[in-house]
């Protein structure tokens, strides 16, 4: 998608484009591109898939991509830095955030709790139970015909950014790079719901995933899983997605199914859905109460729920030698509780500037912003970058230190060193 950007001048305007994507999602943002740019461009509504499902003709169909292997398997792509290997746990390097609306699947970070299951996705089947008067029993066939959509989604790892605490905090050490933005396609989870219709006394949603093991202090095994209140399941757009960038879920990122809540912390995507099960009172799993709480003080605790808002500076990388003057800094911005307002960039922690947001938006997708500023001190230059939403939430100059680490959205500070 960034391709076509930066090399409009080689398309032709003599002819009417067509632009083609697997879903039609990606492909109906470029469409609205070129428009803006004059170009005659239509978009095949719905992608590869609706024009096969049509009936219409295929020269050539690639059979669907085998699900990637798992831990024990092909080592992660270039790029990323791997904190363990099992279960699996890698996030993206900031030179390889550089990129366009969404990140390419091989370098979309991975968190893992457990070892990735091994499912036979023929056999596979989603149950829908408990308080509902239609139980429900889903393979991805009867899923794919149920009517599709595509959102492209921001996902973070609550610990993003937790090796800056002072003092240490349990965990993964994640860096900066443990979130990333992908094209979800996939059937609404409030579709789902409703084909289901919950019972009156159903209050809250219980989505479990098939990867399951050990925790301290749960006897036995354990899976995955998480929930919502069943208001907040209906109101937060989330997918039951089986796509992620125009191509079959890989194995990593939950295949064949995961839950995709636009706006939470990633934990709330539950991968590898086996069950969604409705109950009338609060879910009392592990990861829904031993863990991923705010634990600030003594009693006080809050539950990790919607991102924080943060901009993250990728060009240029921290260490960098430049040359004296015109300087371009850039970098991607996102929160889940709305959209970005504004970011602004301090040079040697000198005034504000108002940076540029670039590119088309989504509303729970990150956002691209650039700088074009002077750095004329030789020596070492601090570039900090702070990112405020429409609801006036902005970043701290500090990490806000709690015993997880979790939600540490402190402004970022890149130093370079500039030439004489």
């Amino acid at each position: 998608m960034g391709e076509v950007h930066r090399r409009g001048d080689e398309l032709p305007r003599d002819t009417r484009i067509v632009v083609v994507c697997r879903s039609g999602g990606r492909s109906a943002a470029i469409t609205d591109a070129l428009r803006a740019h004059s170009f005659d461009a239509v978009n095949l509504a719905g992608g590869m898939c609706a024009w096969a499902a049509a009936g219409l003709p295929v020269l050539a169909q690639a059979a669907p991509a085998a699900a990637p292997q798992d831990d024990q398997g092909h080592a992660p792509a270039q790029g990323m830095v791997v904190h363990r290997a099992d279960p699996l746990n890698c996030e993206t390097s900031i030179p390889a955030l550089i990129g366009g609306v969404v990140m390419p699947t091989a370098r979309f970070y991975v968190r893992n709790h457990f070892r990735a299951p091994a499912i036979d996705a023929s056999a596979w089947r989603l149950e829908v139970t408990g308080l509902v008067e239609r139980p429900l029993a889903l393979g991805l066939h009867e899923l794919s015909r149920m009517p599709a959509k595509s959102r492209v989604v921001t996902l973070e790892c609550a610990g993003n950014g937790r090796y800056a605490l002072d003092p240490p905090a349990d965990g993964e050490p994640w860096r900066l790079g443990a979130v990333s933005t992908a094209e979800w396609t996939g059937v609404s989870l409030a579709e789902v719901l409703d084909q289901a219709r919950a019972m009156p006394a159903a209050r809250e949603v219980v989505f479990r995933g098939a990867d399951h093991g050990v925790v301290a202090g749960r006897p036995g095994e354990i899976h995955f899983e998480r929930s919502l209140a069943l208001d907040t399941a209906r109101d937060s757009q989330a997918l039951l997605a089986y796509s992620m960038n125009g191509e079959a879920l890989p194995l990593q990122h939950g295949y064949p199914l995961r839950l995709v809540v636009p706006g939470r912390y990633g934990v709330a995507s539950v991968k590898w859905l086996t069950t969604i099960k409705l109950a009338d009172r609060p879910f009392d799993g592990y990861f829904q109460t031993d863990t991923y709480w705010y634990e600030h003080d003594g009693n006080r605790r809050e539950p990790v729920t919607l991102q924080r808002v943060r901009a993250l500076v990728t060009d240029p990388g921290d260490g960098e030698e430049l040359p004296p003057g015109e300087t371009t800094v850039r970098g991607v911005a996102w929160s889940g509780a709305a959209p970005i307002a504004d970011v602004e960039v301090s040079i040697n922690h000198g005034p504000w500037q108002q940076a540029r947001l670039i590119g088309d938006h989504h509303r729970h997708g990150w956002q691209w912003w650039e700088l074009f500023t002077n750095l004329t001190q030789p020596g070492t230059n601090s570039i900090r970058a702070k990112a405020t939403d429409l609801t006036g939430h902005t970043q701290p100059a500090r990490p806000p230190w709690n015993r997880h680490g979790y939600g540490n959205n402190a402004m970022q500070e890149v130093l370079v060193q500039v030439a004489p």
